[in-house]
Order: C-alpha cells, then sequence, then structure tokens
C-alpha cells in the first residue's frame, strides 16, 4: 500500500490513527442522558447538515429549512466504519467553528423520543468523535430554537481537518466504508443540498477540482 504525503501539511495518507475503543451501550447512554440535561425543554429539535438530510434516522413531527452561526460544514472527521476502514480511512462531515451552516431542522415527536435518539447515537457516535451540543438554530421563518448538532473536537485524533485537495483527491478514489464510499457519501450530500435550494457552493467547487485532480492523475499514468 502507497504512502502518500503532501508537499505543504507533511501528512500521510493512509495515516495511522488509533481512535481507542467504541463507546459502550452504557456510554452511549450517559452521553445521551448528559446530553439532554442542558436542554432547555420544550419541543426536541434536531439539526442536520449532512447525511441525515437525505438518510434520517428516526421520523419528524416537522421538518424546516434552518441554518446555524458559528459553525461551518466540514469533511473533517476520520472514518474508519461508515465510510471508511482503518485500513483505509475515509472522511465524514462534522460541525467545526466559524462561519454558518445551511442545513435541515427536524422537530422530534414525543413518543418515542429515547429510541429516536438512542439510535441517533449509536449512528453517529460510535467512537466519541463529536460533542453533542446544543445550537442555537434560525428556521427560515426566521424562529429560533434550540436545536441538537454534533460538533467536532478538534484534539482528537479523529480530527483530520482541512486537507489538501491532493489528499481529498486520493481518499475520494480509494476510501469506502459499511455504509458506503466517501466520494457517494459527499455527492449525495451535495445533491441533497442543491435539491432543496441550498447549495453548498465551496464544497461542490472542491469536488469538481478533485474530480479535476483524479483524471490529471490516472491520464499521467499512460504517459510515456
Amino acid at each position: 500500500m502507497s504512502v502518500f504525503e503532501t508537499a505543504h501539511l507533511n501528512v500521510v495518507y493512509p495515516p495511522s490513527l488509533d481512535l481507542g475503543p467504541q463507546l459502550t451501550h452504557e456510554q452511549l447512554l450517559h452521553s445521551l442522558d448528559t446530553t439532554m440535561r442542558r436542554h432547555h425543554g420544550g419541543p426536541v429539535w434536531l439539526f442536520a447538515y449532512g447525511s441525515l438530510i437525505w438518510r434520517p434516522e428516526c421520523s419528524a413531527a416537522e421538518r424546516r429549512r434552518a441554518r446555524v452561526h458559528g459553525y461551518h460544514r466540514g469533511l473533517y472527521l476520520w472514518s474508519h466504519e461508515h465510510r471508511g476502514t482503518p485500513e483505509r480511512p475515509g472522511l465524514v462531515f462534522g460541525l467545526d467553528r466559524g462561519g454558518s451552516c445551511a442545513g435541515f431542522a427536524y422537530r422530534l415527536p414525543a413518543e418515542n423520543l429515547e429510541e429516536s435518539l438512542l439510535a441517533l447515537w449509536k449512528r453517529e457516535m460510535p467512537y466519541p468523535s463529536y460533542r453533542p451540543h446544543w445550537l442555537n438554530c434560525r428556521l427560515e421563518d426566521g424562529t429560533r430554537v434550540q436545536a441538537l448538532g454534533f460538533v467536532l473536537e478538534r484534539h482528537l485524533p479523529s480530527y483530520a481537518g482541512n486537507l489538501p485537495d491532493n489528499l481529498l483527491t486520493q481518499i475520494l478514489d480509494s476510501a469506502s466504508g459499511r455504509f458506503g464510499s466517501t466520494r457517494d457519501y459527499v455527492e449525495q450530500t451535495i445533491s441533497a443540498l442543491r435539491n432543496h435550494a441550498m447549495p453548498d457552493k465551496n464544497l461542490e467547487a472542491r469536488l469538481k477540482r478533485c474530480h479535476q485532480g483524479s483524471c490529471t492523475q490516472a491520464s499521467q499514468q499512460f504517459l510515456p
């Protein structure tokens, strides 16, 4: 397996990562309980900014276009399971500090709320890579709600940060996990955002650059 080193950040791919053990059922329940204790009461809203837009984990009593300020969507989290493997990690989205992020706010029904939230924790928190956080979220009609979101923890080894295009190109070309490839994940998110009239133009431009870079690398293999 080749090792790819960027010229700018001295990052190698595949990286040597130790994400530690997955959370136990008891740890998941503790994280969920701790998070819900910080809820201010009233309806429980969930902010979706990635795959939860096009593959929600639980039913919603209401779905509204929304935006959060102070965080942006980034392909910054290494994935050993969903979109990659320990030998060939992929990437998934997370909320990182700065800017703003458009997505959907789901109002979760009160019935079966605990079961829905636990299913969400099992999906989003197999490793303690995110910090469940109550976000100040503004719905499309201007209403402000407190919405649950999953924020990146920069100090953890699972945090990849904003990788350069040449490294991201290799990941998009090779990483795949239990739910499919990193490339499919990014393309489906881009498509869902555009279909709902809230395109992420920066993300679209980056995927286009990486696709062009991949084509260039492939053509160079056949040069004499």
